[in-house]
């Protein structure tokens, strides 16, 4: 086992974490409005914004990838590099699933909570900022950090479309050079598995705390 190789895996964890900080950071920003878009007393933005994300979510994050990387050269913009491609499309993708889970967490506030914000002679935005977001965020902690978790696996298919050098396309190349898939590729499992099972075990523990808080 080359330890070159082996730091070359270590190289594209590094670039894996990047992608998704970046998607999170984004899509997290974009799911924020889509989810305030979804509960607006405005029909029409509810539509708009639910027919929007009905639309992301039945394409493939494949395509949206190769529409990130490609369509601006298509349209005349310009290139953009693989991250920033890469970046893009699991933004788009990672938002919409926010969104919703965003949504869904507002809205399981209860109803008296509402009312009684409103009782209270406060704005929307007041009722949202001290009344309603406080407890949602408390129910959408645990589903948002396990969505986290399928937000690292899926920039693997970053290398199969933009050419990102992350954790699977560094593994790739050197099963290429040493044709040793069991070797490398095991490695990488091993690396997503490090990245991922803290944040699986993070879900875990808010789920339960949130329960026994809730009983």
């Amino acid at each position: 086992m080359n330890p070159v190789f082996v730091m070359s895996l270590v190289d594209g964890l590094l670039a894996t974490m990047i992608l998704s900080g970046l998607t999170f950071i984004f899509g997290g920003f974009v799911g924020i409005v889509l989810a305030l878009a979804r509960i607006s007393p405005l029909v029409p933005i509810r539509r708009i914004t639910g027919a929007y994300i009905s639309v992301v979510q039945g394409i493939p994050l494949l395509v949206l990838m190769g529409l990130s990387f490609f369509g601006p050269s298509l349209l005349g913009i310009g290139h953009i590099g693989p991250l920033a491609a890469a970046t893009l499309a699991m933004t788009i993708y990672a938002s919409v699933y926010l969104g919703e889970i965003w949504r869904g967490c507002l809205q399981a506030v209860p109803k008296a909570q509402w009312e009684a914000a409103e009782c209270l002679g406060l704005t929307r935005t007041q009722r949202m900022a001290r009344v309603i977001a406080p407890q949602a965020i408390r129910i959408a902690l645990p589903p948002t950090v396990g969505f986290m978790v399928q937000v690292i696996k899926n920039t693997s298919i970053a290398s199969l479309v933009v050419g990102y050098a992350e954790l699977t396309y560094n593994a790739k190349l050197i099963n290429n050079a040493t044709f040793q898939p069991f070797v490398y590729f095991g490695i990488a499992g091993f690396l997503y598995f490090i990245a991922c099972y803290p944040l699986s075990e993070l879900s875990r523990y808010m789920e339960r705390k949130l329960d026994v808080e809730h009983r």
